[in-house]
């Protein structure tokens, strides 16, 4: 990579990426466009540009880009519609956001007419290949510079004294080993490491961040109501809202009331298994609310045929695979059974739950004529149940009475 002369960096402003950025510098003597995401993690950017223009980087080389709305309308939403949840129960809040910043730095590689991007995902984890799967899909040729991978900056302590041999700014909240690493987006806060990893052990109230914890949550339940469209969340209470600002309003509805905690020890794609800490509070409202209204709108085909594509789909997202010509195809067939998808669900929040109590739909196949247990005028001949009995009992009445003989 010697000819690389300019590189993209996914930035954050901390110690780690900060380091990452001199790093290049020095190593690759090449000139470092930074990008910084804000995908509602909740954290001040400015700083992050400040930090850049201390460093060397050109004022027109930072890029500080809200990609709220498109990180919910475009990755959110499409992967809510699946019902998608990794190994049953992750909501793949850390996963869905990484094709969206690599999709972005390709992006900006391309405008500024960079050789190479780069990431400061670890060579243990899941992030370094999400992010330069979805890199090369999007841009074949692109180089891909994985710091964690080539330095010999192994533990914090050497990377602190990296960072002050060459004057990087390090926080005085940096110097002290870290409790535990995080992640965040509008969708959830991730946290692993340190204190987590023995699995064992509870994991601490200090580490929670975006939900009070359901015991102190309110003594009286919440109702609220969601519209869907197509299978999207359209509205909230009866107020027509954006993807980012109905996601913002249930993020808080759920800190609120102590919902969406996950404590989940995960296979990672690269082999080993990890333990983490999730708090997805506007995403486990959504996505309970969406089963709700599919569950009248959806045919049980179409619905049980969704639930066997929906750990395909969502592993393929888990690894990386959002580029992928087979999530492309999972998703058309996914988005094709939500045209009917259509209505309000009502929900009761209340100490750490999110219960669909209520659903209504103009698009609704609930009969209450077929199932009703009073006289349904007609509707139902239950003499018709006989033989549907008979016909599916018929092999397994064979099969007896073979192994009778």
């Amino acid at each position: 990579m010697s000819d690389i002369k300019r590189v993209v960096l996914a930035y954050s402003g901390g110690l780690d990426t900060s380091v990452i950025l001199k790093w290049l510098q020095v190593t690759y003597n090449c000139e470092v466009v930074t990008f910084t995401a804000d995908l509602g993690q909740g954290e001040e950017l400015g700083p992050a540009r400040a930090k850049a223009e201390l460093m060397g980087v050109k004022p027109e080389h930072i890029y500080i880009d809200d990609l709220r709305e498109e990180f919910v309308r475009d990755f959110v939403f499409p992967m809510m519609r699946a019902n998608a949840r990794y190994e049953g129960d992750y909501l793949l809040g850390t996963s869905i956001a990484r094709p969206l910043i690599s999709k972005r730095l390709i992006e900006i590689a391309h405008e500024t007419g960079a050789d190479a991007v780069a990431h400061g995902a670890t060579g243990k984890g899941n992030d370094q290949v999400r992010f330069e799967l979805s890199a090369y899909a999007l841009d074949p040729s692109i180089k891909v510079i994985a710091p964690w991978r080539e330095w010999d900056l192994t533990s914090r302590t050497a990377l602190i004294a990296w960072a002050e041999a060459h004057q990087i700014p390090v926080p005085k909240d940096k110097r002290g080993e870290s409790p535990f690493s995080t992640d965040a987006n509008l969708l959830h806060t991730s946290s692993e490491g340190k204190v987590l990893e023995d699995p064992w052990e509870e994991t601490p109230d200090y580490v929670y961040s975006r939900t009070v914890n359901p015991e102190d949550a309110p003594d009286a339940p919440e109702y609220i109501t969601i519209d869907f469209e197509k299978g999207d969340g359209v509205a909230l209470n009866g107020e027509a809202m954006s993807p980012a600002t109905l996601l913002t309003a249930l993020n808080e509805l759920g800190r609120k009331h102590g919902i969406g905690r996950l404590d989940l020890v995960e296979n990672r794609f690269v082999g080993m298994k990890s333990r983490g800490m999730y708090e997805t509070p506007g995403g486990e409202i959504y996505a309970r609310a969406h089963r709700g209204i599919e569950s009248i709108t959806l045919d049980r085909g179409a619905a049980h045929l969704k639930d066997e594509l929906m750990p395909k789909y969502a592993e393929l997202i888990y690894n990386g695979f959002w580029f992928s010509p087979e999530r492309e195809m999972l998703q058309a067939a996914i988005d094709h059974s939500q045209a009917r998808v259509n209505g309000t669900v009502r929900l009761k929040l209340y100490k750490g739950s999110a219960q669909v109590v209520g659903r209504k739909s103009p698009d609704s196949l609930y009969s209450e004529r077929h199932v009703t247990f009073e006289d349904d005028a007609g509707a139902y001949d239950q003499k018709d149940a006989a033989g549907f009995i008979k016909l599916n009992a018929l092999r397994l009445r064979l099969l007896a009475q073979r192994d009778s003989r």
